[in-house]
């Protein structure tokens, strides 16, 4: 193997573990918006069903202030659609890491079979 091709092989692999690891990081952070998603839709629901007097407590720090349950549904179908946004750009970009390391493991089958060729010959 000469020192190039060595050089290379490493430098791919390295490439493709760096892949590995965002890839990785991205599905952690869809795993935690899937659970804020569960989450925010149950609140959402469960506003659903309170009568329009209702009483709505928001938590800021350790006091319980009184809210309009109108506002806090709203603040809740933004945080709706924030979450579902930032999931569809997270699998868009899952797949696309994907795509990028099927593609680099490929390309390091490659130089891998090209160099184990040269040693035989």
């Amino acid at each position: 193997m000469s020192d190039q091709q060595r050089k290379k092989l490493e430098s791919e692999t390295m490439e493709l573990q760096k892949l590995q690891k965002e890839y990785a990081t991205l599905v952690a952070s869809r795993q935690k918006l899937d659970s804020q998603l569960q989450e925010n839709t149950l609140v959402s629901n469960e506003f659903k069903l309170l009568d329009d007097g209702a009483r709505v407590y928001k938590m800021i720090g350790p006091v319980l202030v009184p809210q309009e349950k109108g506002e806090a549904a709203a603040n809740v179908e933004k945080r709706l659609e924030y979450i579902t946004d930032e999931l569809s750009r997270i699998e868009n970009r899952i797949t696309d890491q994907a795509a990028e390391q099927e593609k680099k493991s490929v390309e390091i089958f490659k130089l891998q079979m090209d160099i184990q060729g040269i040693n035989k010959a």
